[in-house]
């Protein structure tokens, strides 16, 4: 697309756009009465108008029914098709996640919090030897991975120093490329026991090539984990086609679960049949037996065999009101208008030398988010731009990161961040 630095340009764009409609769908922060330009949804993203609702009806069933909503429906919700009996609640999920990360349905469970779901596939997946006992990771990845990692290797005995290798990002870019990883792999595979990386980075934006690297990783048998915080709802994902071994993620960014939003699982078909150690919960028995209340842990298939505890409804019944957004927007359509945002953003970016773009202008290796470095006055820059009602986030020492997001950012927006931008810099020089 050739882009223009007009509001003319902008709002065409916003007329022809098939997803403009989604905007409605949720509530946009207010200030003073106006409407912010909030793009910060790689942080946390917006509430959906059926948030209430979709929490109100599991109110009504608990209020109405108590325990027994576990098992039945408040007559009121099987009158209006909503709800379901809490006791498979997260089937309800499944198939909305499944989709969105590209595998089966009895690949995905959404359950726990993210760095919790960590711990769980570390515990089945990061099985070292006395000769295989490293991790492979990114050097500068979200501190709660790091945190993990170092707590799986301690645990086992071993030392982070030696029993983590972490890949830096080149000097001059910032970024790390898809061959410096496949380098690792191949050069460490001798004593590599798990790889564990995300699949977009915080930071920088930068999308890996995720099929590239689940591919060199099974030529050396070595499992490949994803953390997909800021890639669910973002990117294009085919777990089960790329043969990914286990993967996580939060919901409260693109997929729009409200703060804390319940976290999910992926777990490859291939490892189902297998006896992996796991750390058992009750809730991940299997369920035509749970009620038996034996000894002796048997999983539920699937992933649904990694659950722990029970699982908290009201968080279910919001991540499936949000779902349900995506799932009617469809990815392949939030895809294509999310590259052309953020290429429009890119361009007006561009037009100041003062700002150095950190993500990749290759609209395959980044989503929604645009990392800005502003060595000289970033924060003051930051500052200015919350003044005119636009919401990012700084990062230390000099990054602010704007993500506009397709379910409910416009292009008229973007220009206006454009505006900002151009107010600033003719202020300050």
């Amino acid at each position: 697309m050739t882009y223009k630095n007009t509001l003319a340009f902008a709002q065409q764009l916003d007329q022809a756009d098939t997803l403009a409609p989604f905007r409605d769908r949720f509530f946009i922060p207010k200030r003073d009465g106006r409407s912010l330009i909030y793009l910060c949804g790689n942080s946390l993203g917006l509430q959906p108008k059926a948030a209430r609702q979709a929490l109100n009806h599991e109110l009504d069933t608990w209020q109405n029914l108590g325990v027994d909503g576990w098992f039945e429906q408040a007559d009121e919700q099987q009158r209006e098709g909503a709800g379901r009996p809490w006791l498979n609640y997260h089937e309800s999920c499944k198939q909305a996640l499944a989709d969105i990360v590209g595998a089966t349905y009895d690949e995905v469970c959404p359950m726990n919090a993210l760095t919790v779901n960590i711990h769980l596939l570390l515990a089945s997946f990061y099985r070292p030897t006395a000769t295989k006992y490293k991790i492979l990771t990114i050097k500068g990845d979200f501190p709660s991975d790091q945190y993990a990692l170092e707590t799986h290797v301690k645990h086992r005995g071993f030392s982070p120093a030696d029993a983590i290798i972490e890949i830096a990002p080149q000097p001059d870019s910032g970024l790390i490329h898809t061959t410096d990883i496949q380098r690792a792999i191949a050069e460490h595979a001798d004593e590599l026991a798990v790889i564990w990386l995300s699949g977009l980075n915080y930071y920088t934006g930068q999308v890996y090539n995720m099929a590239a690297l689940a591919g060199t990783a099974q030529q050396h048998c070595i499992p490949i984990g994803l953390d997909l915080a800021h890639a669910i709802g973002n990117v294009p994902l085919r777990l089960h086609d790329w043969g990914v071994d286990f993967a996580t993620w939060c919901s409260y960014k693109y997929l729009n679960s409200g703060p804390g939003g319940i976290s999910g699982v992926f777990v490859h078909q291939k490892h189902h049949e297998q006896k992996l150690p796991r750390l058992a919960g009750w809730w991940g028995y299997r369920e035509a037996e749970r009620f038996q209340m034996t000894p002796g842990f048997v999983p539920a298939a699937g992933a649904d065999g990694w659950q722990i505890s029970t699982p908290p409804i009201p968080a279910l019944a919001l991540h499936r009101a949000a779902l349900a957004i995506t799932a009617k927007a469809g990815l392949p359509a939030m895809r294509q208008k999310s590259e052309h945002l953020t290429g429009f953003l890119a361009y007006l970016i561009a037009q100041h030398d003062a700002i150095q773009l950190l993500t990749p202008d290759d609209v395959n290796q980044r989503g929604c988010q645009l990392s800005l470095l502003v060595r000289q006055r970033g924060k003051a820059l930051f500052d200015h731009l919350i003044q005119d009602g636009i919401i990012g986030d700084w990062r230390e020492p000099n990054c602010i990161r704007l993500a506009p997001t397709p379910l409910y950012n416009t292009f008229e927006e973007v220009w206006h961040v454009g505006q900002s931008l151009r107010r600033f810099f003719s202020r300050v020089g």
